[in-house]
């Protein structure tokens, strides 16, 4: 079994003396592991950084086998992240979440280039971190838990739409909202791509987003709780308002 092609690393860990297991993201396969021989040599190790973008072959005899990657660098992002605090924490709250709920093998060619798209604004934090928002939103689409902002879910109203169901992800209007108000989550104009898209809204329509993550998509994987990496990007983020 053998099949090529080119993704993004998202994560990797030692095997054996020389070796290292490497999870890629890539449009056909998905989320793939495999071993990579002499993975932590001197002329391999640095280009086997998460976020890196590869091109990389899997030969395994048997499919359900892990099998074993030969890389080939194709762009590095280490250098632009490691200078940039909220870049660094962006990249590694995009590929810990990745890691954490995409299935092994299935491919989401549609959400790996959303991802492509959003690794190559790293640096631009002025659009950064609107693109991230947009992100999440269509990862949560992706995984079957996406959000429908178009009308009230009680009263179908197109206008005055400021809150989310936290249960059901369908928009609610004020009038809609009565006496359930404080249990719904605020639904800002940026997360309806409208507005001006302020960073205060960004940040509130990620604590919104993030509920989703971790109330639906974390608790469907098992009750896992989200990557820290997620909450450091927040931090990260809010620090700067």
């Amino acid at each position: 079994m053998e099949w090529r092609d080119r993704g993004i690393l998202l994560g990797l860990r030692r095997h054996g003396e020389t070796s290292a297991i490497i999870e890629m993201f890539t449009p056909t396969q998905g989320r793939h592991l495999g071993v990579v021989r002499g993975g932590t040599s001197r002329k391999i190790a640095p280009h086997l950084q998460p976020g890196a973008q590869l091109d990389v072959a899997w030969r395994a005899r048997l499919e359900d086998h892990i099998g074993a990657f030969t890389v080939e660098p194709v762009r590095s992002r280490a250098a632009l992240v490691m200078s940039d605090r909220l870049a660094l924490a962006g990249l590694n709250a995009v590929t810990a979440i990745l890691a954490f709920c995409l299935p092994e093998r299935e491919a989401h060619p549609a959400l790996y280039t959303r991802t492509e798209r959003l690794l190559d604004l790293l640096g631009q934090n002025d659009i950064w971190p609107l693109a991230y928002l947009q992100w999440e939103v269509g990862l949560l689409e992706e995984m079957g838990y996406g959000l429908d902002l178009s009308a009230c879910a009680v009263t179908g109203a197109t206008e005055d739409l400021i809150y989310v169901s936290p249960r059901t992800g369908r928009a609610v209007s004020a009038k809609g909202a009565g006496d359930w108000a404080d249990r719904l989550l605020p639904l800002p104009d940026v997360l309806r791509g409208e507005g001006a898209a302020e960073d205060v809204e960004i940040a509130v329509a990620l604590r919104t987003t993030g509920h989703f993550l971790e109330a639906h998509l974390a608790r469907a994987l098992g009750d896992k709780p989200l990557p820290e990496a997620r909450a450091r990007f927040i931090d990260a983020f809010s620090r700067q308002l």
